[in-house]
């Protein structure tokens, strides 16, 4: 994220889902290059949001919205939708998955091996020539290696980050073990609603929106954007609590050419219901 200023005299403190070394601190410090930042830990990503919402401990969050194996976190999307956070950023991360163990240990010495579910399910094709090791599902990548920082077992290993082994002191006994390399998790920085400073390189806009049943109402919103110049770049529909086959739009655009961000918000405004912007931010390479 590159909103031109620093706000934060003393540091911004930032909120991720995870323990220090996650995937999620990694994201922190690139969406926040440049800015003296500190780390604050939120076991759920409800914790997360009510930690920037109140401001005591944190000014600002970074949240994991879709991957590209896993898919989009639909919890996160309705933390979206129903907390009063806006997006000020983005930032894509690919997800190395890393073996490590204490010093000195080989992998022929393991016996079990620790990480997040999906952590395991991504490497299971390395795990095959190794059918000694017992695979065991944990709470959190890095928690996994803090852990065994701590017991300091010689027959157990976690996979997790590079930066959660540096920070606990542990040895890389085999990089990039994850099956598909192409494995990408896209972040949004997170304010209080209504703190997103001003960028004048803002052009990517996030909104949802409801729709009335009538033939074509989805393709007339998508007309007018396209009309707008602002190119789709994601779309997703969640239904919607306590109204049977109704659903609810999430939609991200990118501006592309002069038209005006907000010309286009105010000409699909009439067609649909409840539109809300959730942000309007700079685009991320990934």
């Amino acid at each position: 994220m590159n909103d031109g200023t620093k706000t934060f005299a003393s540091g911004r403190r930032v909120a991720i889902q995870g323990v220090r070394g996650a995937f999620h601190e990694l994201a922190a410090r690139r969406a926040f290059a440049g800015e003296e930042i500190e780390i604050v830990c939120a076991s759920t990503f409800e914790e997360l949001v009510e930690l920037v919402e109140k401001g005591e401990r944190a000014d600002a969050g970074l949240m994991a919205i879709e991957n590209t194996l896993a898919g989009s976190i639909m919890d996160n999307y309705r933390l979206l939708q129903e907390r009063n956070l806006g997006i000020c950023g983005e930032v894509y991360l690919h997800i190395e998955q890393n073996l490590m163990a204490l010093p000195g240990v080989k992998i022929e010495d393991l016996r079990e091996v620790h990480s997040h579910p999906m952590a395991l399910a991504q490497c299971r094709t390395f795990f095959e020539q190794h059918p000694h090791i017992k695979l065991v599902e944990s709470q959190d990548t890095a928690y996994s290696a803090r852990l065994l920082s701590e017991e300091k077992n010689p027959e157990r290993g976690a996979i997790a980050s590079v930066l959660a082994a540096d920070l606990y002191g542990l040895e890389i006994i085999a990089a990039g073990i994850e099956t598909h390399k192409q494995n990408h998790t896209r972040f949004l920085s997170l304010l209080p609603f209504g703190k997103c400073p001003k960028n004048s390189e803002a052009d990517k806009v996030s909104i949802s929106f409801a729709l009335p049943h009538r033939t074509g109402s989805l393709h007339g919103v998508l007309a007018v954007l396209s009309a707008y110049q602002c190119n789709l770049t994601k779309i997703q529909s969640a239904p919607i609590v306590g109204q049977p086959w109704e659903y609810l739009f999430f939609i991200d655009f990118i501006r592309q050419g002069v038209q005006d961000i907000q010309q286009a918000l105010d000409a699909i405004r009439p067609v649909t219901h409840g539109l809300r912007v959730l942000g309007i931010y700079e685009s991320s390479v990934e």
